[in-house]
């Protein structure tokens, strides 16, 4: 199923041009995915749009609050989460939020995502696939073009891109 989200985004997320589920189920088996697979990864993806409400609801929130308090917080992880998810994927996530980045709700998102693979593990670069996906979603393509350099920096022969 990963291997489908990474299709996808190198396919038609950078270009903010996703066809209806539909076509892309067919584009899909077409490039020679398992149906299983396509299913799983359309209702993954479908997650961002949970996401995408959540911050428009607590945009809303701010707006009729008058002013947007930033509230610090400090994330404790349960004992499954902290058994599942590599350390430096916490890490990453950490990093993101208090860069501003990604706000608690994405945060919560990328981590319940992480928790709904199969894996076992789910190590430090798939922590990352997911919440490029998720700032992708909440912020656009043109500002994760950054964090798309940073995932990727591990990929032989990745070239970033020049801003």
């Amino acid at each position: 199923m990963f291997d489908i989200l990474l299709y996808l985004y190198d396919t038609y997320l950078l270009t903010d041009q996703i066809p209806d589920a539909e076509h892309l189920s067919r584009k899909l088996t077409a490039a020679g995915f398992e149906m299983g697979d396509i299913t799983e990864a359309l209702d993954w993806l479908s997650g961002l749009d949970d996401l995408q409400a959540q911050e428009e609801s607590a945009d809303t929130a701010e707006e009729a609050s008058g002013a947007a308090v930033a509230q610090p917080s400090v994330r404790v992880y349960s004992e499954e989460e902290a058994h599942r998810i590599d350390i430096e994927g916490r890490g990453f996530l950490t990093f993101l939020e208090s860069a501003q980045l990604l706000p608690p709700h994405g945060r919560e998102w990328v981590i319940e995502q992480a928790l709904a693979l199969p894996d076992a593990d789910v190590s430090a670069e798939r922590i990352k696939w997911i919440a490029l996906l998720a700032l992708w979603k909440l912020k656009g393509v043109g500002d994760v073009l950054w964090l798309e350099d940073l995932v990727r920096g591990t990929e032989d022969g990745w070239r970033p891109t020049l801003h």
